[in-house]
Formats: structure tokens, sequence, C-alpha cells
């Protein structure tokens, strides 16, 4: 009976056991917390019949906590070798760092000594090009000075041959001169003559013109005058005439165009019922009489009438 009471609190034991033991090898590779020793209250009293069972749990606790030991130890094994690794990739990294800060120093100094002996070889250079631009220059002012000394001479034969052919040049221009003043007396003397021939002639051909636009004019104001009066008596053929009228009058701008439609007409002053009057009347007759003449009808295409009522 005692023997059958023993054998489920085993079981329930080694359950709890195992499942601690999968729990810790789960959790073996993430840190943990400090272990805790799990207590475990069996449902009887540990009696001398079951001193084997008891036994036997202490000792699964004993293999249990050494095996938390050993995890313990793995990990702390593990996070050293990780450390060791990170600390030799920084050194790593610190020496190639290093190495191209020294390389980069190098290769900055020898780029400062090819920028040296560039600058030494431009001075050189110049220094040459300076001294052949020098030279040169020399044997150019050498060369100018003898071109110069030639044309200096060459210049003095070319002036005595100039001179003496200006001095003949002066001879013939002096005789060509007294020629031209006497041939310009003649011609200023024949252009005189023709001047004087050609105003008697204009004065003479002025005085008809103006004979004749005298003549012109005479009648073209005639037939202004004529044109006048037959617009008048057209304008007074349409006037509706009333005995308010009498004594009174009104005067009117007329324009015309070329076929004497009349295109505007306005009043100038005057009585106001006279001037409604004619103005409606010069509507009325739409065209007037205009002469065919274009001097005339300039006359005529802005006129000013002045009209009295006759009563």
């Amino acid at each position: 009976m005692v023997f059958k009471e023993v054998l489920p609190s085993l079981a329930k034991s080694s359950v709890l056991h195992v499942a601690i033991v999968v729990v810790l090898v789960l959790s073996a590779s993430f840190p943990a917390p400090e272990p805790r020793v799990l207590e475990v209250q069996l449902n009887s009293p540990v009696t001398p019949d079951n001193k084997q069972a008891v036994e036997a749990i202490s000792v699964d606790q004993q293999a249990v906590a050494k095996r938390i030991e050993e995890l313990k130890n793995k990990d702390a094994e593990q996070k050293r070798q990780e450390q060791k690794r990170i600390s030799d990739l920084e050194k790593r990294a610190s020496d190639a760092k290093k190495q191209r800060e020294a390389e980069a120093r190098r290769i900055k100094k020898l780029e400062q000594q090819r920028k040296q002996k560039e600058l030494e070889k431009q001075k050189a250079d110049k220094a040459a090009a300076d001294a052949k631009k020098k030279q040169q220059s020399e044997q150019r002012k050498a060369k100018e000075a003898e071109e110069a000394k030639k044309q200096s001479e060459q210049a003095a034969k070319n002036a005595l041959a100039e001179r003496r052919k200006q001095e003949e040049a002066l001879k013939k221009a002096e005789a060509e001169r007294v020629a031209k003043e006497q041939a310009a007396k003649a011609e200023a003397e024949r252009k005189r003559l023709q001047a004087q021939q050609e105003q008697m002639m204009q004065e003479q051909l002025a005085q008809e013109q103006a004979a004749r636009n005298r003549a012109r004019q005479h009648q073209v104001l005639t037939e202004v005058e004529k044109y006048q009066a037959m617009i008048q008596a057209r304008i007074q053929q349409n006037l509706l005439q009333d005995e308010k009228m009498k004594g009174k009058q009104c005067k009117v701008n007329i324009r015309l165009a070329s076929s004497g439609f009349v295109t505007k007409v306005e009043s100038l002053g005057g009585d106001k019922l006279v001037c409604e009057a004619v103005i409606r009347a010069i509507r009325m007759a739409d065209t007037l009489p205009v002469s065919k003449d274009k001097d005339v009808f300039e006359q005529l295409k802005n006129i000013n009438l002045t009209f009295k009522p006759e009563l």
C-alpha cells in the first residue's frame, strides 16, 4: 500500500525534473538570471519506506545543479570567445586604419615631392624660356636697328626724289592754276549772264502765272459763290418756316462728300428754333449741289452758312 502511494510521487518528481532540464537547455544560449533551487513538496512525508526514492530525487537535483553549472561555464566560455573575437576584429580594424593612415601620409609625402619637383621644373623651364626670349629680343632689336638704318637711308633718297617731284608739281600746278583761274573767270561771266537771262525769264513767267492764278482764283470764287447760293436755295426749299422765326437767323457748319452727300452738320450759334429747322431741312435734302472742279470742291466741302427765314 505504501509502495503504491510512493510511485505517483516519484513519477511527478521525475517529470518535474525533466521539464526543468529542458527549459535550462533551451535557454543556455541566452543570458539567464541566477538559477534558483527548485523546491519540491511531495504529497506525503518521507518515511523509511520511501528513503530510496528521496535519495534518487537528491541525486537528480545534484545532476541538475551540475548541468546548470556546466551550462553557465559554457555560456561564460562562449562570451569570452566572442569578446576575444570582437577584440581581434577591433585590433585588426585599428591596424588596418593605422596602415591606411601611414599609406595616406606616404602618398601625401610623395605628392608633395612630386609637386616640388614639378615646381622646380617649371622654374627651370621658365628661366630657360626667359633666356631664350631675351636672346630672341636682342636679335630682333639688332635686326630692327639694321632695318631702321636701311629705311632711313631709303627715306632720305625718297625725300630728295619727292622734293624734286614736288617742285615739278608746283610749277605745273601754278601753270594749271593760272589757266583754271582764267577759265573760271570766263565761266563765271558766262554763268552770270545766263543767270541774269534766266531770272528775267522767271520773273516774266511768274507774272504770267500770277495773272493766271488771279483769274483762276476769281473763277473759283465765282463758282464757290454760285454753289453756295445753290446749296442755300436747296436748303430753303426744305425749310419749314414759322412766324416765330421772323427776324432771326442761324449759322451752321456743313461737311460734304465729293458726291454732295452731307456727312455732318452742326449749329454754330443762333436762334434755337431756326437752327433746328435748318438742320432738319439739310438732313431732308440728303445731298447738296457740289462742283466737279477739285479746287471749287475744296472750298465747298467744309462751309459755314447763315440762314434767315424769308418771311
